[in-house]
């Protein structure tokens, strides 16, 4: 099936990825060809502005202009010329949105990752429809391609130039797109997180102010110490797990909330029912928000 399948965008001078679409393929030859993509992203700066890397199945084509190049894998019998509409237009629109002082000043991957929604929406364009605005830059496109042809190049000389690139050693580890995003943070989810975060402050406090007498006067008051500071940690924890994406979530979570409610069980004579009652629900309350907050849903691909 003909098609544009990834897409990225990466900082010409050293290969660095600065957005790329979140679209998961797991054959085993487009991991291939993202590898390969990887490699000669970073090499970008040594060849003209356009490029093509042809494979069986699969071609890598790059377009640079400036600080960034705009990179797509394409199945092999996609057109040329639609290829670079696509890459040329994805270029625009993201010049458009960043300045060059940001660009050049860019210095972990996938900074400007937000624009991913630009490239989901322009691959899906070129994939569904060929829409005037790909209609009306083909016959521009395909006379520049006439005088000034893409530099052709296969994909086995890609991996062999990135093994040059890193002193010789074949292995590289590729990361080409960031794999897990969160949905967006909720309300409540918010309000889970100031109580956490009282509770977690109302902990420490408690604790460092018992530690004092404690370590001073009452050896045995420690265990009491240890309830404090263990429920502290678990809010500072829950509001991670919260936030941020981590593998066993679930278990993770679980173990929080019986820690806390455990230590709080603990502490009866030092807090009341009512303040159990609170710091567990209060826990429960995040222990749901973190359940319920799942990864980002792929968005429509229009057939890809």
């Amino acid at each position: 099936m003909s098609m544009i399948f990834f897409a990225c965008v990466v900082r010409v001078r050293d290969g660095l990825p600065l957005s790329a679409s979140t679209d998961f393929h797991f054959n085993q030859d487009f991991l291939e060809c993202r590898k390969r993509l990887k490699a000669l992203s970073s090499v970008l700066a040594q060849y003209p502005s356009r490029g093509t890397a042809k494979g069986r199945d699969l071609s890598i084509h790059f377009l640079s202009s400036g600080d960034i190049a705009c990179m797509a894998i394409c199945s092999s019998n996609y057109s040329t010329i639609m290829a670079f509409c696509f890459l040329e237009e994805l270029q625009w629109e993201f010049a458009a949105s960043y300045n060059t002082t940001s660009i050049s000043l860019a210095s972990r991957p996938y900074a400007f990752l937000e624009f991913d929604n630009v490239i989901q929406k322009v691959k899906c364009h070129f994939n569904c429809a060929s829409g005037s605005r790909a209609k009306a830059n083909w016959e521009k496109i395909k006379e520049e391609l006439k005088f000034r042809p893409p530099v052709q190049l296969k994909l086995e000389d890609a991996e062999l130039m990135n093994g040059m690139t890193n002193g010789g050693h074949a292995g590289v580890h590729v990361e080409v797109v960031p794999t897990y995003r969160m949905q967006r943070v909720t309300p409540l989810g918010i309000l889970s997180l100031v109580l956490n975060i009282m509770c977690g402050a109302l902990n420490l406090i408690r604790g460092v102010h018992l530690a004092e007498y404690s370590f001073q006067e009452d050896h045995e008051g420690i265990g009491n110490v240890i309830a404090f500071f263990l429920p502290f940690l678990a809010c500072v924890f829950q509001c991670y797990l919260y936030l941020f994406y981590s593998s066993a979530r679930k278990v993770k979570t679980f173990v929080l909330f019986f820690s806390v409610c455990l230590c709080n069980i603990y502490l009866y004579g030092l807090r009341n029912l009512w303040q159990i009652a609170f710091h567990i629900g209060v826990a429960s309350l995040s222990s749901y928000q973190i359940l319920t907050r799942q990864l980002m849903e792929k968005q429509p691909d229009c057939g890809v």
